[in-house]
Order: structure tokens, then C-alpha cells, then sequence
């Protein structure tokens, strides 16, 4: 399960330092792909294969689910760690999430999110969530 969360920045060359706790659990190689919200989603390769397993299963006749597949694995590109325990973020993947210079890895159960700084900070306001738990519980969602 991945928690928490660390600030980074990226460098001229599109590297970003993963870290330590999520290199544990991820592993040397992983899936980086294009999120919700305008960030992105990496996962491990065990969880990468669930997810594309579950997808294979849905029908081509729904054009909501093709458009979502072509979304999501158009955008996948597999990473793997460096010595310094970095990744090269596809220029397309740093585009379509607006990162530039300072970046949010965000642990989120069974993925990390990497945000631009600007994205996360404006995305994720949080004045509002006693009201937003009610809605969750009605969910059956709570603590």
C-alpha cells in the first residue's frame, strides 16, 4: 500500500528522483501512465497486470470503455529506476500532466500519483471535507 506524500523537482532532462519508500514497493522496473485530474498514475507490474487483465474482459462494444483503454494504455510507458533511483518521464506523460520543475509524488493505496506542484496544490484543497466524508459514508465509506 502506498502513503505519503514528497516534494521533488525534475531536471532538465525529465528525470524524477522516486522515492525510497515507493522504489521499496515498486520495484526496479513499473508503468507510468496518464491519470485523472491531470496527473499521473504509476503502478507496479503486478498491479498493471491486474488492471489489463480486468480491462480485457470489458466489451469493445462500449465506446465509453474503448475511449477510456485508449486513454490510459495509449499513455503507458514502462520505467525503470536508474542507479540514483530516478526515472525519465516520456515528454508526452510530463506534458499531458504539466511538469515542469517541481513535482508531487502522492502514495494513493495501490498507486503513486506524480503531479505538477502547481496541479497538486490547486487540486487538492481540503475546506471542505466534513461535508465530503458525509458523502463517503453514504458510500459506505468512512473510518
Amino acid at each position: 500500500m502506498f502513503t505519503g506524500e514528497y516534494h521533488h523537482s525534475i531536471d532538465a532532462k525529465g528525470r524524477l528522483i522516486v522515492p525510497s519508500k515507493f522504489r521499496e514497493q515498486l520495484g526496479n522496473e513499473f508503468v507510468v501512465t496518464k491519470g485523472l485530474d491531470g496527473c499521473l498514475f504509476v503502478y507496479s507490474n503486478e498491479e498493471w497486470q491486474r488492471i489489463e487483465n480486468s480491462f480485457k474482459e470489458k466489451p469493445l462494444t462500449s465506446a465509453d470503455a474503448r475511449k477510456f483503454m485508449r486513454f490510459f494504455f495509449a499513455g503507458a510507458a514502462g520505467c525503470e529506476l536508474d542507479k540514483q533511483g530516478r526515472i525519465l518521464l516520456p515528454a508526452n506523460l510530463r506534458e499531458y500532466a504539466g511538469i515542469d520543475k517541481d513535482v508531487v509524488s502522492a502514495g494513493v493505496l495501490s498507486r503513486v500519483e506524480i503531479w505538477s506542484e502547481e496541479r497538486w496544490q490547486s487540486a487538492n484543497t481540503y475546506d471542505d471535507m466534513d461535508e465530503f466524508a458525509e458523502r463517503m459514508a453514504e458510500l459506505g465509506l468512512g473510518f
